[in-house]
């Protein structure tokens, strides 16, 4: 799968999002990348920032949040298209969740893990 295809498959899970949770959604840029950092070679997607429910009145003039969706791992862990398209909606989901301040524990017992 190209990396133009994984780009678009991740949009499409983007768009999948109930719009009353993106219209929700503030200060976060998503990304695609290849790679994860080689420390975690098999991380699917990266959350960095500050979750909404951690933010204050201090909150003004940073950097956007970012959530980075990688297309190696997945590429490699799925045996069809229709896996990676499963797989890339659930990485989303959990990265997104992640920036409305839901953890891991929390996303496993929902089937986000």
């Amino acid at each position: 799968m190209t990396r133009e295809e994984f780009e678009e498959l991740v949009g499409e899970a983007l768009d999948r999002i109930p719009p009353e949770l993106t219209r929700l959604m503030d200060n976060v840029a998503v990304f695609v990348e290849d790679e994860p950092p080689s420390d975690d070679p098999e991380l699917l997607g990266l959350y960095e920032g500050t979750p909404l429910t951690d933010r204050g009145e201090w909150y003004a003039g940073v950097l956007p949040d970012r959530i980075t969706i990688y297309r190696g791992p997945t590429l490699r862990m799925c045996g069809s298209r229709e896996e990676v398209v499963e797989e890339t909606e659930i990485t989303v989901v959990h990265e997104v969740a992640h920036h409305f301040g839901i953890d891991d524990a929390r996303l496993h017992a929902l089937g986000y893990g």
